[in-house]
């Protein structure tokens, strides 16, 4: 990797982009402090987490749009009752016209209800947990999740936690090429060493201007094209 540039280059660039610094700083994205984190309830984490799911590779304003029955569909989506679904729920699913009937993705949800239900045994919830992982790791909570989920590699995960509000990059293809553009990314981000990259520049960048990772990620994306 190259010498990590001084955040300016990007932030100016991004300014000049989106019609000046107040428009820029306008289109954040919004974070959750760990008090709201931990206030998280099961069942949204699950609701969220299968709504990213659904909407890699489909058009999200139509995922968007039905969701409402999507939560009717899944009963409020509460993780308790999913991690042990009876199959016959599963099949009915596949056949429901509320929602997007693509059983490989509705075969996620007893997945990660399974996963947010053992997260919440040893932390209290999964917002819990969220709150106290060090926002510096987001690879290790990627890779748990990856690990422990389903469907949850690539940019799901990634997506799913900047709508939760914690606070953590996307690898978006703008990101990818703004840092690409200054050697600092020289590995696929579907891969660890790749992250770990993003990561260190991130991380880097959050040290030196005190800004949350989440708004450097979103100026990086904005710096570029």
């Amino acid at each position: 990797m190259a010498k990590i540039p001084d955040f300016s280059i990007f932030y100016d660039r991004a300014c000049e982009r989106k019609g000046g610094e107040q428009n820029m700083l306008a289109q954040m994205p919004t974070l959750a402090s760990d008090e709201q984190l931990m206030q998280l309830t099961d069942d949204r984490v699950l609701s969220l987490l299968t709504r990213c799911i659904f909407r890699a590779g489909f058009v999200w304003q139509v995922i968007d749009n039905k969701w409402p029955q999507f939560e009717q569909a899944f009963s409020g989506f509460v993780p308790l009752y999913w991690q042990q679904v009876p199959p016959e729920r599963l099949e009915a699913l596949a056949n429901d016209e509320r929602i997007v009937r693509n059983f490989q993705k509705i075969i996620t949800v007893p997945v990660n209800a399974r996963m947010i239900v053992e997260v919440a045994e040893e932390y209290g919830s999964f917002g819990r947990f969220l709150a106290q992982w060090p926002n510096s790791d987001q690879v290790g909570l990627l890779l748990l999740l990856k690990k422990n989920g389903a469907r949850l590699g690539g940019n799901t995960s990634q997506y799913a936690l900047r709508m939760l509000g914690w606070d953590g990059f996307v690898t978006s293809p703008d990101v990818v090429r703004a840092l690409a553009n200054y050697r600092l990314l020289d590995a696929s981000v579907t891969s660890q060493k790749g992250l770990r990259q993003v990561q260190t520049a991130i991380n880097h960048w959050h040290e030196k201007t005190g800004l949350p990772r989440s708004h450097i990620s979103r100026i990086l994306s904005y710096s570029v094209g």
